[in-house]
């Protein structure tokens, strides 16, 4: 948002255009994420996270070049096609992990994203404070080595015997939506899911605008801030999740992570001075623990052939997110942007986060209580071809 407000004059036009530049980022995900999963079903994990490490090292490279708007819109649609690939991973995940075991392994998955979290918003940060463009061309020459150790290192996770046709209709992103809807079975958690990582969209897309409106924060306060969600989230995703699920049980822990975060992004919302951020954010350790929850439960509920597919849709459910919240959140922002930093109204995005994550709450415990789902959730098995 900072290198947005580079090319543009105001606040209210910095706040529009990051939110087209994030709804395009999140457009191209969308359509993206169940064509690779689709893809990964048929093909292999491999060559698609492959592809993927190549395509962030050109966008992080487009984007540190970029000398304006024009070359930023480039960078988001390199972008939004390489991250879709992020359904593969949950599907490699997937692939190695027993039934039981998957939430964890999950976890571990997120937490991967988490210890990137730790080291990445303090180095941007503090590479920022000398140019905007520099962290991107560090992150090219990370994802670079990526590409390489995934070359040398990476096995294939997905046996020739469990690898399913392609059919261009597992790659239209609505039609994974539609054929998610109509699993009836499942339909109460994938709302849930959906709401909850709307809820997450919104304040990843409006936390660095927020802040700077509301606190003038800087990069560096930001990179100090995403480096406290990192270690959280590598805390109790890597190490905290198993004896969370064994303590709670899955569909519990989901529930009280869902009330944790709405907890937290009313007093996001709510905050007068910066420090109470990190405060907030040191407090909210079991919401990291719900997506990776709610995530095994579906995936306990899916046929093993359809991992990709699976995951891919869930992926597109958060794609979706990315191309509508922040719409939305520029919006609101760009409404309260010339009020007075200690207006309540400014935290604005965050209530509307409050009641998602409320609805969403409600709608995974009437799901819970009808199926009887308390601790152990049976596996599907795979289906025919």
């Amino acid at each position: 948002p900072i290198l947005v407000g580079d090319f543009v004059n105001g606040r209210d036009a910095q706040a529009l255009w990051y939110g087209i530049l994030a709804a395009t980022f999140g457009l191209l995900q969308f359509i993206c994420m169940p064509m690779l999963g689709a893809v990964s079903d048929r093909v292999g994990r491999r060559p698609v996270l492959m592809y993927s490490m190549a395509g962030m090292c050109l966008n992080f490279l487009a984007t540190g070049w970029a000398p304006n708007l024009a070359c930023l819109f480039i960078g988001r649609v390199l972008g939004g096609v390489s991250s879709a690939s992020m359904s593969v991973a949950s599907a490699y995940a997937s692939d190695i992990s027993t039934p039981e075991n998957r939430a964890k392994s999950f976890g571990k998955v997120g937490a991967a994203f988490g210890l990137g979290f730790i080291c990445g918003p303090m180095l941007g940060g503090l590479l920022g404070a000398i140019n905007l463009h520099l962290p991107f061309f560090i992150a090219a020459g990370l994802s670079a080595a990526n590409l390489v150790y995934g070359y040398l290192c990476v096995p294939e996770s997905l046996p020739l015997a469990q690898r399913a046709p392609f059919k261009l209709s597992r790659v239209n992103p609505l039609t994974a939506l539609l054929k998610l809807a109509r699993r009836t079975e499942i339909r109460g958690l994938i709302v849930a899911y959906g709401l909850m990582t709307f809820a997450q969209m919104m304040l990843q897309s409006t936390w660095v605008l927020y802040t700077h409106f509301r606190f003038n924060w800087s990069p560096r306060e930001n990179g100090v801030a995403l480096f406290c969600v990192g270690l959280c989230a590598a805390v109790v995703q890597a190490a905290l999740l198993g004896p969370l699920i064994k303590r709670f049980g899955e569909a519990r822990l989901a529930l009280l992570g869902m009330a944790s975060g709405a907890i937290t992004y009313l007093l996001y919302g709510l905050a007068t001075q910066g420090w109470m951020m990190y405060v907030f954010i040191l407090c909210n350790l079991l919401a990291f623990a719900a997506g990776p929850a709610l995530q095994g439960i579906i995936s306990k509920l899916s046929p093993a052939n359809e991992q990709g597919e699976l995951m891919g849709s869930l992926q597109s459910i958060s794609s979706l997110g990315i191309i509508i919240m922040p719409l939305v959140g520029s919006v609101i922002l760009g409404r309260v942007s010339h009020l007075v930093a200690g207006d309540w109204r400014v935290g604005s995005t965050f209530f509307l986060c409050v009641a998602m994550q409320v609805i969403a709450i409600a709608v995974a415990a009437r799901y819970f209580k009808s199926h009887h789902i308390s601790v152990q959730v049976q596996a599907a098995p795979s289906s025919p071809g």
